[in-house]
């Protein structure tokens, strides 16, 4: 009875039996066992999905924060290299824009890169705690499975 192991995350996970059994056939006498799935171990292998899944999109959503940051620190660098203080600056704010002194300008650009660079942090510290459970995770379903799973994601 081929059972076959799938997390649902197509770019990381495609966990099955029957794949390792093909690869057995086509590249010799590699045994494969038969592995009962339990329920529990559908719903580690969902989770870790779910989780991978997550991280990608973190890493997604802090690699347009850090963008958003340089260009934060581009305006800022910009702002500083202006001779006229008496020029006001638009600043946007929303879908307005807003003219501020240069001072002003500069203490609001300073603001918002210290909201951004919190909020990274925050993005960050999420992800280590998911690399964490999927550690977990990996090792549980690599005890119980080894070679039959694979949970490494693709670099294609």
């Amino acid at each position: 009875m081929a059972v076959e192991l799938y997390c649902g995350v197509q770019s990381c996970c495609l966990c099955a039996l029957e794949e390792a059994k093909m690869a057995a056939t086509v590249k010799g006498p590699v045994a494969v066992e038969d592995v009962n799935v339990t329920f529990e171990d559908q719903q580690k292998i969902n989770k870790f999905a779910r989780n991978t899944s997550r991280m990608t999109e973190l890493k997604s959503e802090i690699d347009a924060k850090k963008k958003s940051l340089q260009d934060l620190q581009d305006a800022s660098d910009d702002l500083m290299m202006l001779d006229d203080d008496a020029l006001l600056i638009p600043y946007q704010i929303g879908d307005v824009f807003i003219s501020h002194t240069q001072e002003e300008t500069q203490e609001m650009l300073e603001a918002a890169k210290e909201a951004l660079e919190q909020e990274v942090k925050g993005l960050e510290k999420q992800v280590s705690a998911i690399q964490d459970v999927l550690g977990d995770l990996k090792v549980q379903l690599y005890a119980k499975f080894g070679n039959n799973i694979n949970l490494e994601a693709d670099e294609s």
